[in-house]
């Protein structure tokens, strides 16, 4: 009997942080869905999210370009970095990825201290966008390994912000606590000419048990103590945004959208320059037909570092399967590991999952074998997916039959970092 196997298959993965970019994913789970199924048609659509890689895919997306410079990196040194000036109908846009100027990758592991790490870099490269004549800016949140609230950005940008005495505070998230006025007047008045948008998880606010200290600060380096500190460092900053923020009095510094994006990079820019806050996905995917080629799909794969607790919060793989789920597609997911609360995905419409891991390793040498892990678990899953629809093609009752569960793999003793 005919095996019932998917004909077209749809790759729509992320990045895997500090081993893959999202390019170098799909193309991975590509090569071995190919060693299983050679016959099958494949798309692939690498996705971002405003996080590593969002400015050379927007670029390339839209035939524009990307321009090469140098900031202030997060812990104080200079350093290479990037942003993106769009084009076609993105012309007069730039994309400013937030994680080119003060990403998580920039700060060496031993100088991993949130509080001191700064976005001074993120504002540089807004003025960079800025002086490249950029009349839109699109700032990309994610992979940040700082949380000064966008302290940082705004100094960069002109902003004075004042401790008790009148001097200005330093950089870097330990600074909040001892701000007491922000001057704004000083800002770049270019500012004024441009519409600046913040793409950024909507689930991410800036205060609060899911504010961005306590779930984030641990993943960036942050000690126990330290996470405390900067919670109260953050709760002083909004309580000085709703003071002397630029927008109206009704807006919710603390726990509104997206305000705890990239250490609080949402906040700040919104208060401190008037930024437009949106959902990452409603800005990030726009110039991506991802609806179409999954409506074509039989079956849609996608991937990212860690599927977890964190995933269904507005990951990709969590949209892609929210799509995926609207024109009844079966969604299967690779991680570089599986975390706690992982089988929540289900409920946004991933049918399986499993780790890249088969067996336990150092997370240096999965990082460096990622490509080789990521091909070799794509050609066993779609085996697996192969035994199952041979199963159901042979079964006299297969059409009332539910669909295959995969097994899923739950190797822990590495893991690859999350998004932050």
């Amino acid at each position: 009997m005919t095996m019932l196997v998917p004909h077209r298959i749809l790759i729509a993965p992320s990045g895997f942080k500090e081993s893959l970019d999202t390019v170098e994913v799909a193309s991975a789970i590509a090569e071995g869905i190919r060693c299983a199924l050679p016959a099958a048609h494949i798309d692939t659509v690498p996705l971002v999210d405003g996080g590593e890689g969002s400015a050379a895919a927007l670029a390339q997306a839209t035939g524009g370009r990307i321009v090469d410079t140098f900031v202030t990196g997060p812990v104080g040194s200079l350093v290479p970095s990037h942003f993106a000036l769009l084009g076609g109908a993105g012309e007069g846009t730039a994309v400013v990825e937030m994680a080119a100027a003060a990403g998580l990758t920039l700060v060496p592991r031993d100088l991993r201290d949130p509080g001191a790490t700064t976005t001074f870099g993120v504002g540089e490269l807004i003025l960079a966008a800025l002086d490249a004549g950029a009349r839109r800016i699109l700032v990309g949140c994610g992979d940040s390994g700082t949380c000064d609230g966008g302290l940082g950005a705004l100094q960069a940008l002109g902003a004075r912000a004042l401790d008790a005495r009148g001097a200005e505070v330093g950089r870097g998230g330990n600074a909040l606590a001892d701000v007491r006025t922000l001057d704004l007047s000083g800002l770049d008045p270019r500012l004024g000419d441009v519409d600046v948008f913040v793409a950024c998880n909507p689930y991410n606010v800036l205060l609060g048990d899911k504010g961005v200290a306590r779930v984030f600060g641990p993943q960036k380096g942050a000690s126990p103590e330290q996470v405390d500190r900067l919670a109260r460092g953050l709760e002083n900053w909004a309580r000085i945004l709703e003071r002397t923020g630029v927008r109206d009095e009704t807006y919710d510094y603390a726990h509104g959208i997206g305000t705890g994006a990239s250490g609080g990079l949402g906040a700040g820019l919104a208060g401190g320059i008037g930024a437009t806050l949106l959902p990452r996905f409603e800005v990030m995917l726009s110039h991506v037909d991802l609806d179409g080629l999954i409506a074509s799909a039989d079956l849609v794969i996608t991937a990212e570092g860690a599927v977890d607790f964190q995933t269904p919060k507005g990951k990709i793989p969590a949209e892609v399967a929210r799509r995926a789920k609207l024109h009844g597609k079966p969604v299967f997911a690779l991680a570089g590991s599986i975390g706690g609360g992982a089988r929540d995905v289900h409920t946004v419409g991933i049918d399986a999952f499993s780790s890249i891991l088969s067996v336990p390793m150092p997370l240096e040498e999965a990082i460096s074998a990622g490509s080789e892990l990521l091909a070799a678990a794509a050609e066993q899953a779609m085996r697996l997916i192969m035994v199952g629809c041979s199963i159901g093609s042979q079964h006299p009752h297969a059409a009332r039959l539910p669909a295959p569960t995969l097994p899923v793999h739950t190797a822990s003793a590495s893991r690859l970092p999350e998004r932050v």
